[in-house]
């Protein structure tokens, strides 16, 4: 028999007997580009592919639930999403008994994918749809807006949650949907957890609403926050402005790259905001495109590769500085132009120069050395110890979260609540947070600091990279690596960390790593730290992903981890030297050279058919 709303016969589904019970409740309901895309796997017999997308489900990463868009459980799409937001209600009903008053925060990108029929606008309007259905006031921005808008507005509003529907820099194919809690922050453990669980407790769609994306043109409980966000974040914005004279007369001219994302309107109101004239956009990248045509993947991370654009429209324009936003403006590149030359700065060295900059003016109005006994600089644990290198000489507080900006939104939200204040936060993957206006990272506001800061250093004879020479002659040159390898396989994945973790016989990690001793190692994936007296991680066991810390006698630190968003396999590594050491070319070659062995040598790339970095 023919189920009527199925797309294909049932005793077809049924010669798959693993597909059938999944397959059938995909069935119920769901727009024709999808059914469209499972009736072409059935009638292909791509049974391997149709397994992959039916039997098994998202889970929440570093950044929320992230993964291609189209038909299954493991993609994103409107039953997905739907499946989303109802456990996310539930498990909102469980915590706030006055979430009917708070509502929920729900933001979008541009993303879009035409033969699936998901783009983020529709996607988020489901969101609210959900929502909706149940009475919940819904605050859905009417357009497209930089990520932070989102954490911005559920703290400014007191929303119980916000949603994000994002997938940042990930390549074309991909969207996500990033959760918010009350406090601004990402979600963490507990909450993802948790509202996991109540997703799985809700597949069903709960009535015909949930499908109907115009409930959320039309319903008295959904209201727009644009206007009201956007003049209150540019307002707030000022608290990091401290050379407003200085900025309007800059003969600096600037140019900046959206990536075809959501980031030029808000940029160019951020420098206004400043007092700077607005910077010159990169045409070709100005406006949204879900196909990032220009680009060979949206991430600025990638460097001078795809800044391409950018430079030469700079140097057309007689620019020296570049700014480029990632696609939902939550990460910044910079690059400048210095001796005919392009130094496009690493995440690492952006944070040594933006640290420096928020304290030296912070300082400036706090003279008081025991000033700075409330004041909080954080870091990611794989990224530079320039800021713990900063913090024993000015005698503020350093501390290191879990990579992902969820734990640095979280720390700082603790820290608000003692009347500490986090001045400075970063990841080394080009993530900033000048300031406590968002409690996650914000290329908009990190943009418009950079600007200010580059204006100030050329009215003193100053560029950016002398700064940052100036900066490490002052706490130690710091030179560090970042780059990844991409594994298509997961069981591969637990084979190279298991053989790590019995390098030198069982239950031994490795003693060396390009000929220097290995004096600690930490796995936050076991909870293992030899560095202390119990052998136990400081930092919280995360056993859902891997990551391992060697930390080497010549004082390299280098971690290997799985990054939570992408099929990556990342690998960093620092050496810190000491004060008075500033053989820049020989500090590299050493670190060059660890670095390079604990690639051959822990991950085989060649053996483990590893595709390295193509940029």
């Amino acid at each position: 028999a023919e189920q009527p709303d199925s797309p294909v016969p049932l005793q077809v589904l049924l010669h798959v007997p693993l597909l059938s019970s999944q397959s059938e409740q995909w069935a119920f309901r769901q727009n024709p580009q999808t059914r469209a895309q499972l009736e072409a796997l059935l009638a292909s017999r791509r049974l391997d592919e149709l397994r992959s997308r039916l039997c098994s489900r998202m889970s929440f990463g570093t950044a929320g639930l992230r993964a291609p868009m189209g038909a299954g459980f493991s993609r994103i799409n409107d039953l997905t999403v739907i499946q989303s937001t109802q456990g996310l209600y539930s498990y909102l009903c469980r915590c706030f008994p006055d979430v009917s008053s708070r509502g929920l925060v729900v933001g979008f990108d541009t993303r879009g994918q035409e033969e699936s029929g998901c783009s983020s606008q529709r996607l988020a309007r489901l969101t609210a749809a959900v929502m909706l259905s149940k009475d919940i006031p819904v605050r859905l921005f009417s357009s497209y807006v930089p990520t932070p808008y989102v954490p911005y507005a559920v703290r400014k509003f007191g929303a119980a949650a916000g949603v994000m529907i994002t997938a940042s820099h990930n390549p074309k194919e991909d969207n996500g949907y990033k959760v918010y809690w009350c406090n601004g922050a990402q979600i963490s453990s507990p909450h993802d957890k948790e509202i996991l669980r109540s997703i799985e407790e809700q597949l069903e769609p709960w009535s015909a609403s949930c499908w109907e994306e115009e409930l959320a043109g039309h319903c008295s409980l959904r209201t727009d926050p644009l206007q009201e966000v956007n003049s209150s974040y540019m307002e707030e914005l000022n608290s990091l402005c401290f050379h407003r004279d200085l900025n309007a007369s800059s003969p600096l001219k600037f140019v900046h790259s959206s990536f075809h994302g959501v980031g030029h309107v808000f940029v160019q109101q951020a420098f206004r905001t400043f007092g700077f004239a607005p910077p010159i956009p990169v045409p070709e990248q100005r406006d949204p495109d879900p196909n990032f045509s220009s680009v060979r993947c949206p991430n600025p991370e990638e460097g001078e590769a795809v800044l391409e654009l950018s430079l030469r429209l700079a140097e057309r324009e007689n620019a020296t500085v570049v700014l480029a936003t990632d696609p939902d403006a939550d990460r910044l590149a910079v690059a400048e132009q210095s001796g005919g030359c392009w130094k496009v700065f690493s995440g690492n060295e952006l944070a040594a120069l933006l640290g420096w900059w928020m304290f030296f003016n912070w300082r400036e109005s706090h003279p008081e050395p025991a000033d700075a006994q409330s004041v909080y600089m954080l870091a990611t644990t794989v990224s530079s110890k320039i800021l713990q290198a900063f913090a024993r000489i000015e005698g503020f507080h350093f501390e290191e979260t879990l990579p992902g900006f969820k734990w640095i939104g979280k720390r700082m939200h603790e820290l608000a609540k003692t009347g500490n204040l986090m001045l400075f936060a970063f990841e080394e993957s080009i993530g900033f947070l000048c300031g406590s206006l968002v409690p996650d990272k914000d290329g908009v506001s990190a943009a418009a600091v950079v600007a200010e800061l580059a204006a100030y250093l050329h009215s003193r004879n100053l560029t950016l990279n002398q700064q940052l020479h100036n900066i490490y002659q002052t706490y130690g040159y710091h030179v560090s690596k970042t780059s990844y390898v991409i594994c298509n396989d997961p069981p591969t994945i637990q084979k190279i960390f298991s053989r790590i973790r019995n390098f030198d016989g069982e239950g031994s990690y490795p003693k060396t790593c390009g000929g220097h001793n290995v004096l600690h190692v930490r796995d936050v994936t076991t909870g293992y730290d030899s560095s202390q007296p119990d052998h136990r991680s400081v930092l919280p066991v995360t056993k859902s992903s891997q990551m391992i810390t060697f930390t080497l006698q010549n004082g390299v630190v280098a971690t290997l981890r799985t990054s939570g968003t992408e099929p990556k396999i990342k690998y960093y590594s620092e050496l810190c030297a000491a004060l008075g050491n500033s053989d820049m070319a020989g500090l590299q070659e050493e670190l060059q050279s660890v670095t390079q062995a604990l690639l051959d040598d822990f991950l085989e790339p060649d053996r483990n058919n590893l595709i390295r970095r193509f940029v």
